[in-house]
């Protein structure tokens, strides 16, 4: 049996859901090899320094509900949503079989990332597409989302209200994760990156800015840097900069890579330091900003109705 709806599987990374799932996250990773006893140790000494565990499972259930509401809104009927996640139950496949059991015949991926990266997004797609040939589902997905005129004025809006706390001569910091230099060759994500920090830049006027990477995997391979913490190491020693505001414009949410990473590790460098320091705020489950993405998602509903690829998104 099949319906006139549209399957929509909206993807983000995973989190443990409890202290006991630390573990299996961290092997499922690591692609089913088990972290030594000192690397699980690290992971969970971030995690309790927040409490136990992230909160990132319940901000993505809260986006999951912004973007539903916002489906069924523009689109009454049109669409049925699932949550599919990268190293964590549900995962992607789940959330596919699971619209194929509700007798869908096309699904659309959208992940909660708005920079395109084949490392990244681009895996995720290519799960959703394999999971749906196995169904014979018809499958399409977006492919990015930095561009929404939404996001931007959200980011340009969060710089403003953090730079207001901070001295005159402070330089904003536009941080994305770090992914490794091998698989960043010929790949989108760093300029993608640049071109929204550049107009958020440029609609603010910002004089003092620029672009840094944050929370490398603990790899022996190279990783894309200048590494936040590199970076305010150096503008110590600048007597033009008195503060530095992070604006962590490649995270959604707050998680481990902002939670701690920066509101803690780095601001406890920073301290060190003598440096003022602010992040600004992260997306969670900002209506304005998920439901111009519902309406992107409507936009290549519309798209594939009438035929076009996945490649077309």
């Amino acid at each position: 049996m099949t319906t006139d709806q549209i399957g929509i599987v909206v993807m983000a990374y995973g989190t443990p859901a409890t202290p006991a799932d630390v573990e299996p996250y961290y092997t499922h990773i690591r692609r089913g090899r088990p972290p030594t006893p000192e690397q699980l140790a690290n992971l969970q000494m971030r995690y309790d320094a927040l409490g136990g565990i992230s909160t990132l499972a319940q901000r993505t259930a809260d986006q999951v509900e912004a973007i539903t509401s916002a489906l069924h809104a523009a689109a009454p009927g049109r669409f049925t949503v699932a949550l599919g996640q990268k190293h964590a139950f549900p995962f992607i496949e789940d959330g596919v079989n699971e619209l194929a059991d509700r007798g869908v015949a096309t699904v659309i991926g959208v992940v909660l990332a708005p920079h395109y990266s084949g490392f990244s997004v681009g895996q995720y797609q290519q799960r959703v597409e394999a999971a749906a040939t196995e169904r014979r589902m018809r499958a399409a997905g977006v492919q990015r989302w930095h561009d929404l005129a939404e996001y931007r004025s959200f980011l340009a809006d969060a710089v403003t209200d953090g730079l207001a706390q901070l001295p005159e001569r402070t330089e904003v910091i536009f941080t994305a994760h770090s992914l490794p230099e091998r698989v960043l060759e010929g790949d989108p994500y760093p300029e993608e990156l640049l071109a929204s920090a550049s107009a958020v830049a440029d609609e603010l006027g910002l004089e003092t800015w620029s672009t840094a990477w944050q929370s490398a995997g603990a790899t022996p391979e190279p990783w894309r840097g200048p590494d936040i913490l590199d970076v305010l190491r150096d503008r110590a020693t600048s007597d033009d900069v008195d503060a530095v505001l992070v604006c962590p414009q490649g995270f959604v949410a707050d998680h481990l890579e902002v939670a701690y990473d920066l509101d803690i590790e780095t601001k406890a460098l920073a301290d060190q330091l003598g440096l003022g320091f602010a992040r600004t705020r992260v997306l969670n489950d900002d209506a304005t900003v998920l439901t111009a993405l519902a309406h992107r998602v409507v936009e290549l509903a519309d798209l594939t109705d009438h035929g076009h690829s996945m490649d077309e998104a």
